[in-house]
């Protein structure tokens, strides 16, 4: 049953090199499985260039990727601004600022920084950026979160109003966002890069809101899962990634959100420490996850989306999981590339003439 969809399609893949030849593994795997996407890192956790060394040689990087590809890719970085910035100014990119800092001038300032940004990605050809950072400021000792200053305030609204102007310099361009990151990353005490991260005697419920604002305005991009337990969500204590309660009972039938569920990094400590990797990618397809993300940074391996497709299969064949529910993730990925595009709209409205 798996061999008539492309699986290949549910997933975003990184990679280590500064170019890709045809008999390179991610080559193949753009061309015969039909990977959905690349996501681009700057550096290795060693320190060492992964993918992206300077302007020219990003900019080549990206059109041979595109040339492998069966079906066109989803192009993917994380560029926050700030802090969490994968094109570098030591390498020859603008500089950016964080999302503190803006907040601290207004929207009108987010406004004039996303378009710069959004520009310079345009420009080498990406299309997906997994930001803005949706996180409420609730705990500022938060050691990825309030630490390197992604969030825009402890306010819902501060944080919506900055988020739509982000996401609207961004549609402007052709390039899609990811909010992250859900159910709620702001008042964690530890990250989740390093082992599992129990959120639930800090985590309120005000977190949720700037998803159910920006949900209801119309947006229907990506959201990204975060590998929290949250027992107030779910009280099995399975990470929001894996979660059934969280990503399709509260993400998708109380918000109501429309558009794709991508997956943290699966590498990361707080799923690998507990889930072999092919476990991991059933539970979170089975939790209603669209597209899993796999860094290849953490734990680099050629082997990921070969694994992960076969695990989808495996899925299928046994009736654990129906096909028509694959479609509809397969269906939710077409019409976000459709978007980014621009074969058909962006749902959401258009952004105001002026800031204030």
């Amino acid at each position: 049953m798996g061999s008539e969809l492309n699986l290949g399609q549910m997933f975003v893949a990184g990679f280590l090199g500064r170019e890709v030849e045809a008999d390179h593994w991610l080559a193949r795997s753009l061309a015969e499985d039909r990977l959905g996407g690349v996501i681009l890192f700057s550096r290795n956790v060693d320190g060492s260039v992964q993918n992206i060394e300077s302007p020219r040689q990003l900019k080549q990087l990206i059109a041979g990727l595109c040339q492998f590809a069966a079906i066109p890719p989803l192009v993917a970085i994380d560029q926050e601004g700030g802090k969490i910035c994968r094109l570098a100014p030591k390498n020859g990119f603008l500089p950016s600022r964080s999302a503190a800092e803006l907040a601290a001038e207004g929207v009108a300032a987010t406004a004039r920084a996303a378009e710069c940004m959004a520009a310079e990605l345009a420009e080498y050809g990406i299309n997906l950026n997994f930001a803005p950072v949706v996180d409420l400021n609730l705990n500022p000792d938060n050691p990825i979160i309030g630490r390197y200053q992604r969030s825009f305030g402890a306010d819902p609204a501060q944080v919506v109003a900055h988020a739509r102007a982000y996401i609207e310099a961004h549609h402007r361009r052709g390039i899609g966002c990811c909010l992250k990151h859900f159910p709620g990353h702001g008042s964690a005490g530890s990250d989740s890069h390093l082992g599992f991260v129990d959120t639930t005697a800090q985590w309120q419920a005000i977190e949720l809101e700037p998803y159910r604002q920006i949900l209801a305005a119309g947006y229907a991009d990506g959201i990204m899962t975060a590998h929290l337990i949250n027992r107030r969500l779910d009280p099995s204590g399975l990470p929001a990634t894996l979660s059934p309660a969280m990503v399709t009972g509260q993400l998708r039938q109380e918000l109501g959100f429309g558009g794709v569920v991508f997956s943290d990094d699966m590498q990361m400590r707080a799923i690998s420490a507990g889930w072999p990797y092919a476990e991991a990618v059933q539970r979170a397809v089975l939790a209603g996850v669209d597209v899993v993300v796999v860094g290849n940074n953490l734990s680099p391996t050629e082997h990921a989306v070969r694994e992960g497709i076969e695990a989808i299969e495996a899925l299928l064949d046994s009736g654990r999981i129906e096909p028509q529910r694959i479609q509809c993730s397969l269906a939710r990925i077409a019409r976000f590339k459709a978007m980014i595009a621009g074969q058909q709209p962006w749902n959401f409205p258009a952004p105001p003439t002026t800031w204030s």
